[in-house]
């Protein structure tokens, strides 16, 4: 029963909260990258759309089929993904994981909002759900740059 309690802990209000208000829901008519990222584990998936300008997101759009600890990564990433650019986006990842994997420090501001998942560090099992906003946006980084390479 003390797991079960755990684990309704949480689900805390803030997180719920965060997960009911997900910005950037709609997708983008012409981004310049789409993916997909799915975590097998659980099932959950995101879709997102990205359009940048001068290598800083420009325009975002996110469609989140997730725990409602994967949709509140996604509210978070998504109310300060305008104008971050990869380096920020990476950075913020590494630190995500880092805070999931190892206990390690809240990620830095624009994404110190994450601090509310803290608690799922023990959740090893959705951590992949977690990480899904943030490991689509580096797929995205990733094709772009080969597009880019490619002429």
């Amino acid at each position: 029963m003390t797991q079960d309690n755990d684990l309704i802990k949480l689900y805390s209000n803030r997180i719920l909260a965060l997960a009911a208000g997900i910005p950037h829901l709609a997708r983008l008519d012409s981004p310049d990258v789409s993916v997909r990222r799915r975590a097998p584990l659980c099932g959950s998936a995101v879709h997102i759309d990205v359009t940048l300008n001068d290598g800083r997101i420009a325009a975002f759009g996110q469609d989140i089929k997730a725990c409602a600890l994967g949709q509140a990564a996604a509210a978070v990433v998504g109310a300060q993904i305008i104008d971050c650019d990869h380096d920020t986006i990476e950075r913020g990842r590494r630190q995500l994981a880092a805070m999931l994997e190892a206990d390690g420090p809240v990620p830095d501001a624009p994404f110190d909002g994450l601090e509310v998942l803290r608690p799922a560090k023990d959740y090893k099992n959705r951590h992949a759900s977690i990480m899904l906003v943030f490991d689509a946006l580096h797929d995205a980084f990733e094709i772009l740059q080969a597009k880019t390479a490619s002429g």
